[in-house]
Parts: structure tokens; sequence; C-alpha cells
């Protein structure tokens, strides 16, 4: 799949997931306005809450890009995670909306009126979503921000719910069992209601500052290893991920007869390997001299410096 220029900001993207979700609002109300289904009803109203979590995500954003103040010293980063426990909360209603539309339609069954019209209509608005929702993911994945995440996880989840739709209320006329067209809805529901859980879960994690799984973890105690020489230990590392922001703190014994400028130069050099591995990081080092080190369970040992190279002689 070729690479769309995409706007430099996360504010730009959401701007265009604002303008995507209408379109697909449109095509997918004028699939049931012409076919009368209740599972294509139902597939619309989730779609009205992709047009509300999108222009949510943009405000999300817009706070989140604000540069820190006296009042928010670590920056706004944050706002992306209520943004998509917001996102999360309106699925979750979402999927009770259309559990009542398909609870309706299996005690009033109708037969749709024109069902290929519909069909067509809401196939269209599902390649959209497709292509939009990939790019989402994959440019929330590249940029960190957990926004755009949920944005395109919610915009793949309407995906798969179209093809699954497209795919049963063709086989409607077919079967000749309108109830089927509440089965539908009824999936569409339950499948809603899993994305709805999994996008609040993980931005509730956020929230709570769960440290980033083992494998970011080990990977920054090898960078401290790597570049620490010169000291002699690393211990209480603690490390969280906000949005596009990673913080990482930790204690840095070196010798007790180690100058200060010594000191800084390590702790420098480690900071900018981290950022280069990382990107927007925040690192926080307490220095300690030997002497007064504390024990702690997770110590990173630290190799001594390379040997200097020989210098050839003529």
């Amino acid at each position: 799949m070729p690479e769309l220029p995409l706007p430099k900001s996360n504010r730009g993207i959401a701007v265009v997931s604002l303008f995507v979700s209408l379109v697909a609002l449109g095509l997918k109300y004028a699939a049931f306005a012409v076919s009368g289904s209740v599972a294509l009803h139902a597939d619309a109203i989730e779609t009205i809450i992709n047009v509300v979590a999108a222009a949510g995500g943009l405000w999300a954003l817009s706070v989140a890009e604000r540069p820190a103040d006296h009042n928010h010293t670590y920056g706004h980063y944050k706002a992306e995670y209520l943004s998509a426990v917001a996102e999360g909360t309106l699925v979750v209603i979402t999927a009770f909306l259309i559990a009542r539309e398909a609870v309706e339609g299996w005690l009033h069954p109708h037969p749709a009126l024109a069902p290929w019209n519909g069909l067509l209509l809401n196939a269209a608005a599902t390649c959209v979503n497709l292509g939009w929702g990939l790019v989402m993911l994959r440019a929330g994945q590249a940029r960190h921000s957990p926004a755009l995440v949920a944005g395109g996880q919610h915009v793949l989840s309407d995906v798969w719910t179209g093809v699954a739709l497209v795919a049963g209320v063709a086989l409607i006329p077919l079967l000749g069992w309108p109830q089927l067209d509440a089965v539908l809805a009824g999936l569409v529901a339950i499948n809603v209601l899993r994305v709805g859980w999994e996008v609040m879960r993980d931005s509730i994690a956020g929230l709570m500052d769960e440290a980033p799984d083992r494998q970011t973890r080990s990977e920054l105690r090898q960078i401290i290893s790597t570049n620490g020489y010169g000291a002699i230990q690393a211990h209480d590392i603690r490390t969280r991920i906000v949005g596009a922001m990673t913080f990482l703190e930790f204690h840095l014994v070196v010798p007790g007869s180690m100058s200060v400028k010594a000191a800084h130069d390590i702790c420098d050099r480690i900071e900018h390997a981290v950022r280069a591995h990382m990107g927007s990081t925040l690192v926080h080092i307490h220095v300690e001299p030997e002497t007064c080190a504390k024990q702690d369970a997770t110590v990173v040992a630290i190799p001594a410096a390379p040997a200097p190279q020989a210098s050839s002689g003529t």
C-alpha cells in the first residue's frame, strides 16, 4: 500500500478523519434510506459515533499538542487518553443502541425495500473506511498517538462490520428469512462492544501510568548499560509512555572520586542514546556515589569503558 502524504501534525490527521467520517455517514444513511434494513440502520448508528469520536479526537489532539505551562509542567499529553476513554465509552453506548434495534427487528421483521442499492452504498462506505482506517492506525503507531490508534481501531471495526453486513443482507432475499436482518444487527452490537472495551482498557492503562511492555523495558536497560560506561550501575529504573512522550528516571551509581563534569557527561550520553531510540523523551537521572548507593532488586550493571584504540606510529 503506497504511503499517503499526511499532515505533519496529528491534529491535521484528525481533521481529515472527521471529514472521512462525515462522508461514510452520508453513504451509510443513504444505504439505510433506500433499503430500510435494520442491520444497515445499526451500521449507520455506529457511524454517527465515529463522527462524534473524530470530533473528540480533534479536540484532544489540539490540547495534547500544547506546550507545557506553569499549570501542566509535564505537558498535556494525557488529553489523548481522555479522548480515547470517551470514545470507548461512546462505542459501548452504541453497542446497546444497536442491540435495541436488533431486538426490535427480531420482534417486528419486515422485508428490505431495495437491498441491492443499499448494499452498494454501504460497500462504498466500507471501502472508504478501510483505506482511511489503515492510514490512521499506521500513523498512530508511528507517531505513538493513542488518539489516532484508537480512532483507527474504531474505523477498522466498522470495516469488518460492513463486510459482514454486505454478505449477510445479500443472503436475506435468497434465504427468505427476514429475521436474519436482526441477527446481523445483533452481531454488529457484539463486535462494537468488544472494540469499545479494548479501546477503554488500553486508554485507562495509559492514564494509570502502566509500564511499557517487557521488550521496551529491556531495550531501555540495554541502552543504559551500553552508554553508561564510566559509571558502576543503574537502579530504580522507572518508565512510562504518555502519548508520544516517554518519561524515564533512574539512579546512576558512579565512583565517589568522579567529578561532577564527568558524571554529567555520562548522563548526557545516556540521554542522547535514549532519545535516538525512543523519540521525544524526558529523562531524569539521580547521580549518587558508590558509598551512598541504595540497593534495589532491579540493578543494571554497566561494563567498563571501552579501551582506547592505540595510535599507529611511524
